[in-house]
């Protein structure tokens, strides 16, 4: 059984280190990693883990770091992977981060000191209510923080410090990998799953406290391409038919009620993501997200009878309707191996915390890496306000995953 009572946490210091490091992705970058400054934290992590013992510490060509803690029990354990990624969000500047620790929480809105407009009002994050006394990680307000996912990346990093440095905690073998370019849906792309020989993962890269989740959205992305028809404006008149505003047509008349701005917990949405072009041809993005595979098949075809119903009206006019499978709900892999969850929940209730299972409202690596061959959920890493300059940590949650981490190591020894 582990004990934390003495334990000097490392996990804090660790996060300053690595928020610090500009690793931010790039969705328009066709290389992997998108940036090579995600290398600059993923050469680091392999420093620190050769440092401390672990000596087979590795980052390959894409950035990728592999790690691995050697078993110390006689009994046949499943292998465990513990993942996360380096990259922060493109959505708020990454670089230059200052992260500012407010120490002792005494319940008040934090003024961000690098732009006193940035204020973490109480209101606005309710979470907040239940960090009293607690040590608030946040940055100087001009920046995101990282805590999405450099949280998670400090807590892998201070559980395998633990575990080198408590030898009598009986344990299976530990596989640890980063990623690079989760952010922009890309985190599982190169991951060599054959390579990493895990049996169960779990991802750290949640939100609240005591947080596990296992679902997912589904997610399609489908690109409409309008193709028009183009005149001279001077004598267009019953000859123009305009890419634009045949696009702005289909636009107008999706359902309001299945957007991301009128949607939450399990409901599906139809999300037009990015738009291009002009008179002649515009293409239009969207993101298709349900949670079970024949609703999101459902919004994709009323999506595609839209477009034939606007078109209808346009005779020289024609449209090019693509999907493209982006992840699937990882729940249906986790139902198979219930005992992941199960033994995920214990973990965090051994931690001092109320477990809570929960929803995603978008993908994880988890997604990806369930439908390769390695079932993984995801459990909390304590980050809030992510991918905004008002992201904010606990360093007291960080802690609890810390110990989270290290209780499941030990449970699927015990059950083994």
């Amino acid at each position: 059984m582990s004990n934390f009572s003495n334990y000097p946490f490392t996990v804090s210091e660790r996060f300053i280190r690595y928020a610090k490091i500009d690793t931010q992705s790039n969705p328009e970058s066709p290389t992997c990693p998108s940036t090579e400054k995600q290398k600059n934290l993923s050469r680091l992590l392999v420093e620190e883990l050769k440092a401390m013992g672990i000596a087979d510490a590795e980052m390959d060509e894409h950035g990728y770091v592999y790690a691995s803690i050697e078993s110390n029990t006689d009994k046949k354990v499943p292998v465990l992977c513990f993942c996360s990624h380096v990259d922060t969000a493109p959505d708020c500047s990454g670089s230059n981060v200052k992260p500012v620790v407010h120490h002792n929480y005494k319940g008040q809105d934090l003024v961000l000191p690098g732009d006193p407009l940035q204020v973490i009002k109480v209101s606005e994050h309710p979470e907040l209510k239940n960090q009293i006394g607690n040590d608030i990680i946040t940055t100087d307000g001009t920046t995101l923080l990282g805590a999405d996912d450099k949280a998670g990346v400090a807590e892998i990093m201070d559980a395998a410090h633990y575990l080198i440095k408590h030898p009598e905690v009986k344990h299976g073998k530990i596989r640890i990998l980063f990623t690079p370019d989760e952010e922009i849906g890309r985190g599982a792309d190169k991951a060599d799953i054959k390579k990493l020989g895990a049996n169960v993962g779990y991802t750290l890269d949640g939100g609240t406290v005591g947080t596990l989740e296992n679902e997912t959205f589904s997610a399609d992305g489908v690109s409409l391409k309008i193709k028009g028809f183009s005149t001279h404006p001077g004598y267009a008149k019953d000859k123009m038919q305009h890419a634009m505003k045949i696009a702005a047509e289909i636009i107008g008349k999706l359902p309001a009620d299945k957007s991301p701005e009128r949607t939450e917990k399990k409901q599906a949405f139809i999300h037009p993501n990015t738009i291009n072009g002009g008179l002649e041809e515009v293409e239009i993005k969207f993101l298709i997200r349900a949670f079970d595979n024949p609703t999101l098949l459902a919004l994709e075809e009323e999506l595609r009878q839209i477009v034939i119903e606007v078109l209808k009206h346009y005779n020289k006019s024609s449209y090019e309707f693509v999907v493209t499978q982006q992840y699937r709900n990882m729940k249906e892999v986790l139902d198979k191996q219930p005992e992941i969850i199960n033994y995920a929940l214990e973990a965090i209730t051994r931690s001092g915390v109320k477990p809570v299972l929960d929803s995603i409202r978008g993908g994880t690596d988890g997604s990806r890496f369930s439908f390769m061959g390695l079932p993984t959920a995801n459990l909390f890493a304590g980050e809030h306000g992510i991918h905004s300059k008002q992201e904010w940590v606990s360093v007291q949650d960080m802690e609890k995953a810390v110990m989270t981490i290290v209780n499941l190591c030990t449970i699927w020894e015990e059950r083994a």
